[in-house]
Formats: structure tokens, C-alpha cells, sequence
């Protein structure tokens, strides 16, 4: 009897739970309903002075995003210039979407821009379908014994007679040497592998250098998992062994698994570097990038990073399916010990409400340079996507709009 009312307890949870879900909007392809404010019960005045707050923050760099890289710190690091295709960026744009339905836009949404280290959050959802298919048993697995080989794809050389480079390994380990055999999966995710080495021509040591220039090749390297370094080439050395895990490009594993599945428009491109390209099967297949420190990574319009943002509004789950596990998603909100605002790459967490004091707990963002911010509010059933902003005031525009929402 005890068993019969349990199962009935169970059926009946499932069944509350899908017509939840089947209450809940999601956007078909190719079309997102908009609401006026007021039918929300959102104040439309509120609204209107966030968007105004919005256009009136926009970034100050350069559009030319060439010229912006060598005003800026990036371009005066050692090995500092880009070596991916770059695009001169719009105006400030956003979408505000509430319970599922846009009340509020600016710019041009349709536009596609780099979105930067947002990318980093599509790169580490690779990581998180590559668990849930089997191919990786587990975040906390060391990553060395799922690598193979990496055969660099080089023309130049290839052509070259094999005693011209007698001394030259063909192929390189990425995780050679017993530091980096102690970095987990978890490690790359969350930045603080301290993987040590080169990669695409990038150093480790080059992106973002502290101290004494003396003192950078022979600084100390710590235990993976004991320090956080936001560090592009690791997050690099991410993009090559999943890579090698899925043996497909990951851009189209993105397309299959999530974007086709979440109405993505057919514009958005992810791409690597000029000498980012490796021998796999048989194929010569790019390397992605997680960001556009050095030009490359993610092009997308603001509706489609909004999609994304909605995807993990939503815990992984699209019109009834579930595109990424729910506990992957959960895995990749939890603080890292030592950089307790940072989950898995790169989704910024309100941990104390120290980001943004105005906000829930609960929330948090996948954050890019440039600004690019698509900000996720479950607790508010809020997705803000704000491109093209200044860093310093995002805070100050998510507390605009949830000032409108306000009941």
C-alpha cells in the first residue's frame, strides 16, 4: 500500500511538473513573441529608462576592434597580436525577456558580433554534453588519459624532407610532464589548471603577465585546483582535448545538440585561429577558440545569445527536452573554492550578492569583454542580454530593469 502511494506521489510530481513546462514559452525558430510591458505587470516607464540607461552606457573603445585590441592591455602583451578574424562591432544593443517573452529591445538584435569570453560558457556546454553522452565518465577525471597524439596541420613543414627537422617532433602531447597530468577536466573548467606550455604561438605566461618580466618563465607553478587565473591559452588547451574527445568540430556538435535544437538563427559561426587547424581522422579540422582575446571565437546576434541565456534559464531544458543535463547545469553554478564568484567557464555567479548587490543570490551571467553580458534571473524569470555596454554599470542596468519588474 505504502508502495502504491509513493509511486502515485511520484506520477502525480511528473505530471505537475509537465504541465508546468508545457505553460512556459519557448520561441520557435525564426520568431520570439514580444509582449507590452503592462500586460506583465511591468512598469513601461521603469522599462523605458533602462533601455535609455542602456544606450547611454554604451562602450567607449573603438568599434574597429582591431584598433580597440592595441589600445588596449591585450595588445601590448608579449605574443599579443590577433590571430583570428575580427569584425568591427554595432552599437549598443540588448533584448530584455521576462517569463519567456521579449518586453523590451534596442540596437539591432539581429546583428552578428564576436561575443568574446561568452563563449566560454558555449565551450564549457561542449564539455557538459560530452559527459552526458559518456564520452568524458566525469568532470573530476584527469584529462591526459582521453588524449591522443595532436598532429598539427602545417603545410609548410609537411613539404619539408623529414631531415630538415630530424630533432622536430611531428606530433605534440598536450599534457606532458607530470604538472599537467595532474589537471582534471574540473580544473580547465573552472581555470585553475595552471596548464603549463604553448599553444597556437600563445605562451601560458603571455596572456596577462603579472610581476617582473624576469620572472615569468620561471614563476612558481601551483597544484591544479589551488589558484584561479583567467588564462585564454587554457582555456584553448580546453577547446584541442575536447576536441579530441568529441573527434568532430565543435561547432558542429554545438549546431546538432543545442543550437538547431533551440531555434538558433542559421548566422551565428565559431571559429579559431589561422594556425589553429590539427589532422583528425583523416581531416583537417579547426580548433576553436573560448574567446576573442586574439581574434576568432563566437559571432552571434543578441536573439541568439539570448536563446542560449534562456536554455540555462530553464536548467538545460527546451520545449519539453532536455538538451543539457539539469545536472550539469546545476554543476556549473557551483562557486569554485577559490574564486568563489566563478563556476565552470564562464558562468559569473552572484555568490553574496557581491556582483550585483541588487539581484538574487541565484543569479548570474555569461559574461564577455566588450561589454557582452547575457544576464539569467530563474528567481525573476528575468534573461537581459546587453551588448556593447560599459563593464562598470552593468550591474547598475540590471538593477534598472528589476526595478521595472518590481510587483
Amino acid at each position: 500500500m505504502i508502495r502504491k502511494i509513493f509511486l502515485y506521489i511520484c506520477l502525480l510530481g511528473i505530471s505537475l511538473q509537465s504541465s508546468i513546462y508545457a505553460q512556459i514559452y519557448f520561441p520557435p525558430a525564426g520568431q520570439w513573441a514580444e509582449k507590452n510591458p503592462q500586460e506583465l505587470n511591468v512598469s513601461a516607464a521603469k522599462l523605458a529608462d533602462a533601455i535609455r540607461f542602456a544606450q547611454a552606457i554604451e562602450s567607449t573603445q573603438d568599434p574597429n576592434l582591431k584598433l580597440a585590441h592595441y589600445q588596449s592591455a591585450f595588445g601590448r602583451e608579449p605574443f599579443g597580436y590577433p590571430v583570428g578574424p575580427m569584425k568591427d562591432r554595432g552599437a549598443s544593443t540588448g533584448l530584455i525577456i521576462y517569463k519567456g517573452y521579449i518586453i523590451g529591445k534596442w540596437g539591432d538584435p539581429d546583428r552578428v558580433d564576436l561575443t568574446f569570453s561568452v563563449a566560454k560558457s558555449i565551450l564549457s556546454t561542449t564539455a557538459g554534453l560530452a559527459v552526458d553522452a559518456g564520452l568524458i565518465r566525469s568532470e573530476k577525471d584527469l584529462v591526459y588519459p582521453y588524449m591522443a597524439p595532436i598532429i598539427p596541420y602545417n603545410p609548410a613543414q609537411t613539404l619539408q624532407n623529414k631531415a630538415d627537422h630530424m630533432f622536430q617532433e611531428d606530433v605534440f602531447d598536450l599534457f606532458a610532464g607530470e604538472h599537467n597530468r595532474k589537471i582534471t577536466w574540473e580544473h580547465l573548467l573552472r581555470q585553475t589548471s595552471d596548464w603549463e606550455g604553448s599553444l597556437w604561438g600563445k605562451p601560458d605566461w603571455a596572456d596577462r603577465p603579472t610581476g617582473s618580466s624576469m620572472d615569468w618563465l620561471t614563476r612558481e607553478r601551483h597544484e591544479p585546483g589551488t589558484v584561479y587565473k583567467y588564462n585564454d591559452t587554457r582555456v584553448n588547451v580546453l577547446a584541442l582535448a575536447l576536441l579530441n574527445v568529441w573527434r568532430r568540430p565543435l561547432p558542429v556538435v554545438l549546431k546538432e545538440r543545442v543550437m538547431d535544437k533551440i531555434g538558433a538563427s542559421p548566422t551565428w559561426r565559431w571559429t579559431g585561429y589561422e594556425n589553429s587547424f590539427v589532422i583528425m581522422d583523416g581531416q583537417i579540422v579547426q580548433s576553436v577558440s573560448g574567446g576573442s582575446h586574439w581574434g576568432g571565437g563566437l559571432f552571434i546576434s543578441a536573439y541568439d545569445q539570448a536563446r542560449f541565456g534562456y536554455l540555462t534559464l530553464r536548467n538545460g531544458k527546451w520545449n519539453g527536452e532536455q538538451i543539457v543535463s539539469e545536472a550539469w547545469i546545476n554543476k556549473s553554478k557551483t562557486p569554485t573554492s577559490v574564486q568563489t564568484n566563478y563556476g565552470f567557464m564562464n558562468y559569473f555567479l552572484n555568490t553574496d550578492k557581491k556582483e550585483i548587490p541588487s539581484a538574487p543570490e541565484s543569479a548570474f551571467y555569461h559574461l564577455g569583454a566588450g561589454t557582452n553580458m547575457v544576464y539569467v534571473d530563474p528567481e525573476n524569470e528575468l534573461v537581459i542580454v546587453a551588448r556593447w555596454i560599459n563593464n562598470n554599470e552593468k550591474a547598475a542596468l540590471v538593477e534598472k530593469v528589476l526595478e521595472a519588474i518590481e510587483k
